[in-house]
């Protein structure tokens, strides 16, 4: 939806009936952050390396799959059975120009121990629509799926089989995917996504006696805001940004904390954690106002003292800045942000799992994201020339489910929170 090198934020809401007989799922909310620079990318459920010219473009790709379904939403067909988790996907992709279109491939290969299936996808999308202020592609896909993926997600074993839900395998099979996508340019950054579309299920799968229907209408839905970083590469950004925190965790909500009616810590245990965070300005004076926008990786260290092993977790995510003052004779400036992203821990959180169990809810390795901050500029207080972008202060990482509304982080209700203080400088 976005031209070459731009990045862009928003969501989309998808309607579609769940393949699974007695589900009451029909709607899933995806949250959308969008990046794209020379060699890699990212999107809200898929980041990968790439290389691409005019005419062609080969990737190598991780990718959240959205299948199956939170143990708090089991279809009724499905009572009684194991549950079916949403896996990770390692794969490659092609794509190459075909008159006015594109022709595109795409093998993957689940790595993350769910199915330890794979999929192969051959299609093609119609570009000859693809301009103006409102644009639209066709596009038909043609996906064979091996016996493993099948059976995992749609197959019967015969430990779960009962008088009505005899045992079952599906086996592999070919699904076809007819659709179109459209956007409309309300302003030169934002505009809005829409989208239709059938997915019509191998036979083996339709005959499952845990599958309602195999033929799968979707809608979507959408809205977006996009921008142009103001260097073409990310190679020409500068200064680099990098932070430095340590907080620890706490059972205040996040917006009773962003209203400072809260700021206890280790309230239940005294789980910790280190950030690194590493950044580059996007853009910078949006719109004339004291407003830039940031991207950053971070790397953020769980010390878990001893109620688990101590893990890694990776976030990725845009972060407006707002600077206010200076004030008091230029020596007081201060500035707001509020990161927003998606978050991969290596292993759960341990107050995430303590809370989530108490509920009867899933947790997931992959969550939204959010880093509110308040820091002060170092270099004005002291008046120092050379620490003008270096800042302290004060913020909150947030890991949250969106309220169980988004299939991408397993419909997860929940989250956690930790209050740290970091140190920012520019160099």
């Amino acid at each position: 939806m976005l031209a070459p090198g731009e990045a862009g934020v928003g969501f989309t809401w998808r309607f579609e009936p769940s393949p699974y007989r007695g589900s009451d799922r029909d709607a899933d909310l995806m949250p959308q952050f969008r990046y794209d620079s020379r060699y890699f990318y990212l999107q809200s459920d898929r980041i990968g390396l790439k290389l691409e010219n005019e005419r062609a473009r080969y990737e190598l790709f991780l990718r959240r799959g959205l299948e199956g379904f939170a143990s708090d939403h089991v279809p009724e067909s499905m009572i009684g059975m194991a549950k079916r988790s949403a896996g990770d996907d390692l794969g490659v992709a092609v794509r190459f120009r075909l008159g006015a279109g594109f022709v595109y491939g795409e093998a993957m290969k689940n790595v993350s121990e769910e199915s330890d299936g794979a999929e192969l996808r051959l299609g093609y999308r119609y570009e000859g629509w693809w301009s103006g202020r409102l644009r639209w592609r066709p596009y038909a896909t043609l996906a064979w799926r091996d016996a493993k993926l099948n059976n995992y997600y749609y197959g019967v074993r015969p430990e779960e089989a009962t008088a009505e839900r005899p045992a079952y395998e599906p086996g592999s099979g070919f699904n076809l995917e007819l659709g179109a996508l459209a956007a409309y340019r309300l302003t030169e950054s934002w505009q809005v996504l829409a989208g239709a579309g059938v997915t019509r299920w191998s036979s083996g799968v339709r005959g499952s006696p845990v599958v309602e229907d195999g033929t799968q209408p979707y809608a979507m839905l959408g809205l977006m805001w996009s921008f142009k970083p103001d260097q073409a590469s990310e190679w020409d950004r500068r200064p680099l940004i990098l932070r430095l925190g340590y907080g620890q965790s706490s059972d205040c909500d996040l917006m009773v904390i962003l209203g400072l009616q809260c700021a206890s810590v280790n309230t239940q245990d005294d789980t910790s954690i280190v950030a690194i965070d590493v950044g580059q300005v996007l853009l910078r004076r949006v719109n004339g106002w004291p407003l830039d926008i940031a991207g950053f990786i971070g790397f953020t260290k769980h010390e878990e003292r001893g109620l688990q092993e101590d893990f890694w977790q990776i976030n990725a995510y845009f972060k407006p800045y707002y600077s206010f003052g200076p004030w008091l004779g230029e020596r007081l400036a201060v500035r707001a942000g509020f990161g927003a992203g998606i978050s991969y821990a290596s292993r759960i959180p341990f107050g995430e799992q303590r809370d989530q169990a108490l509920r009867g809810r899933d947790t997931s390795k992959l969550l939204l994201y959010l880093d509110p901050t308040l820091d002060l500029n170092i270099g004005n207080l002291l008046q120092a020339r050379e620490l003008r972008e270096t800042y302290v202060g004060l913020g909150v990482s947030h890991r949250s489910g969106i309220f169980g509304s988004a299939r991408l982080f397993n419909s997860v209700d929940g989250g956690s929170n930790y209050i740290y203080a970091f140190v920012e400088t520019g160099f």
